[in-house]
């Protein structure tokens, strides 16, 4: 193919756009439309003020903490804990993995581990592991408490996380009575 021959590729090729483009054009000054001033209806949206995001997505869901409790098993919870074995350890006096130890951390105060290096998020939030706080971190850590070094995807199943609390707060010198 010769010099000429791709010349007029290329211009069948912008006299083809052109062309669209022209018969836009011409079509929008042909079949004018002027929008109404007034609309045919209009739709009213309360507006509700919101202190943070932290809360819209926190009370985004109120779940019954008991109602999920009554879902979970300790033996299940102990075989969905093999995912968090990777990095907590969950033995009396077990030390910190690549996350901080997990014995007695229900009723915790959140970020206490003496020996374990917190995130800036997780050392300034200043809250308790209740079973609300651990089901809402366990759905997915990094949306429930931002900037938390946890890379973890979370788990899904109310099952999986009632019995994973329930796993946590057994291993614990003095369990907390469920809900």
């Amino acid at each position: 193919m010769d010099s000429f021959e791709i010349n007029k590729v290329i211009a069948a090729i912008l006299m083809v756009a052109l062309l669209i483009i022209g018969i836009g054009k011409i079509s929008d000054i042909v079949f004018h439309v002027e929008k109404p001033k007034t609309p045919g209806y209009v739709v009213e949206v309360e507006q509700v003020a919101i202190s943070s995001a932290s809360e819209v997505e926190k009370s985004e869901e109120i779940i019954d903490i008991a109602a999920l409790m009554a879902l979970g098993e300790i033996s299940h919870g102990e075989k969905v804990f093999k995912k968090c074995a990777a990095c907590h350890s969950i033995v009396k006096g077990g030390k910190n993995n690549i996350g901080p130890a997990l014995y007695n951390v229900v009723g915790r105060k959140v970020g206490v581990v003496s020996d374990y290096k917190y995130s800036k998020a997780l050392s300034g939030y200043d809250k308790e592991w209740t079973f609300e706080e651990l089901n809402g971190y366990l759905i997915k850590p990094a949306k429930w408490i931002k900037g938390t070094k946890m890379a973890f995807a979370g788990l899904r199943k109310e099952k999986d996380r009632a019995s994973v609390i329930k796993y946590l707060n057994q291993n614990s010198d003095n369990p907390l009575p469920l809900p």
